[in-house]
């Protein structure tokens, strides 16, 4: 039987992992956070809705890329 295409065995860090664990945590939290933010901001338009989104989400994304990375790199050291 041939080997699973997705089994991998990194040198390091995951990265596969931490991209798609960042990507869920930052869908499960960072919509919500996002939409809760922009009901105190006044966005009139779809442009300002989406540029909303854009500021707000980014630094979300980064935050939880590095804390996602530090853990995998954590857990990896133990």
């Amino acid at each position: 039987m041939p080997e699973r295409v997705e089994t991998t065995d990194p040198d390091g860090v995951d990265f596969g992992w931490v991209m798609q664990t960042t990507f869920v945590i930052t869908i499960v939290v960072g919509a919500p956070l996002v939409a809760v933010l922009s009901t105190a901001v006044d966005l009139p338009t779809w442009g300002a809705r989406a540029e909303f989104a854009v500021r707000v989400g980014a630094p979300v994304w980064f935050v939880t890329a590095l804390a996602v990375f530090a853990y995998a790199k954590r857990t990896q050291e133990e």
